[in-house]
């Protein structure tokens, strides 16, 4: 049987649970969470820039196959001839100001793991403030803006929101941090946003009271695994420090590996030394073949750790959409609506003169 340990700083078991006690007694907290979140949703007015910019986000905190989604919405733009750029809040790295990653010199504590992993496909320039990384995108020739996350925060202006959700996950325990997972009341954030993506195989999601009521077109989408090496009947360790670990042991079984033991960290985890002699003696010590995610790898390999593992597999997703032209025609209508604001855009130019 698998096995394996458990770190610090993860999201809360109960989060994905029916409400129990700890949920209840974290509701306090998150009743003035809710109606903050919820204020700035509905009445900060966002910054624009002169580009047609399309907001990439979740509901819940945690990991939903966001950054794989904005990786093929910036492959599709550039196949129909566009100069994409994604701006990213770096999470977990250090960089203060705004900052375009360079994949040469930038390591994850710097830029964060997402962010490089989104340079190998498009520009991308991180910073907390997200107009100034519009603009800084635009001055180096970008002309059309991925936003990666920033629903929530509203500081730059989207002409088109969409969502993505975990089919299996779903809105968890449909309560707001740190009650639950949600980000903002859910039938606020389903309000303002476009549409909702929905990615795997689940129940209800789709059928949700909130989505239903609202009437929010619904696409559906799938994390295709990949591999760099051969994987089928290879036995492993594996570990990862990612918002959804189980999604990651699974595409290892998809592609017919066999888990001897499992790993679990924090999400966005810095690895320590310790760390990874613990994973190279142990997988030593059984026999097995290390594996873990791009996003992790992408951690690891700017550091002298990664030498320390000898032999390691990374496993990589790509999306593929239901249906197949549904980029390109969200794109479209992001296109449309920016030709259709200019009224906006001038009132934009007077507030942030």
């Amino acid at each position: 049987m698998p096995s394996g340990i458990a770190m610090a700083n993860k999201a809360p078991a109960f989060w994905w649970k029916k409400p129990g006690l700890a949920s209840r007694l974290l509701t306090p907290a998150a009743m003035a969470y809710g109606y903050f979140a919820q204020r700035n949703i509905e009445n900060r007015i966002p910054s624009v820039v002169d580009l047609p910019v399309l907001c990439i986000g979740n509901f819940t905190l945690g990991g939903t196959g966001k950054t794989p989604v904005a990786i093929a919405f910036a492959q599709v733009a550039r196949k129909c001839g566009y100069e994409p750029g994604i701006v990213s809040r770096g999470f977990g790295g250090t960089v203060h100001g705004v900052h375009m990653v360079d994949v040469t010199r930038d390591c994850a504590r710097i830029v964060g793991d997402e962010p490089l992993l989104l340079a190998e496909h498009a520009r991308v320039v991180v910073a907390s403030d997200r107009y100034a990384a519009a603009r800084m995108l635009k001055d180096t020739g970008c002309n059309i803006i991925l936003m990666d996350d920033g629903f929530q925060s509203r500081r730059l202006y989207a002409d088109y929101t969409l969502l993505v959700v975990d089919a299996i996950r779903g809105f968890g325990n449909r309560k707001i941090f740190p009650s639950g997972p949600l980000r903002a009341p859910l039938a606020t954030q389903i309000t303002y946003t476009d549409s909702i993506l929905i990615i795997g195989d689940g129940v209800g999601v789709g059928q949700d009271c909130h989505v239903a009521h609202t009437k929010k077109p619904v696409y559906h989408a799938k994390l295709v695994p990949l591999a760099n090496a051969q994987v089928a009947g290879r036995q492993f360790l594996a570990f990862a420090g990612i918002g959804h670990p189980q999604k990651f042991f699974e595409s290892v079984k998809a592609l017919g590996g066999i888990i001897k033991k499992e790993y679990v960290f924090a999400d966005h985890y810095f690895f320590s030394e310790s760390d990874i002699k613990n994973i190279a003696a142990s997988a030593k010590a059984h026999k097995l073949t290390i594996a873990t995610t791009a996003k992790d790898y992408v951690r690891l390999k700017t550091t002298r750790l990664s030498k320390k593992l000898e032999e390691i597999i990374v496993f990589d997703v790509h999306v593929t959409f239901e249906v197949e032209d549904c980029c390109v025609n969200l794109l479209t209508e992001m296109l449309a609506r920016y030709r259709a604001r200019p009224n906006l855009l001038s009132r934009s130019l007077i507030k942030n003169r």
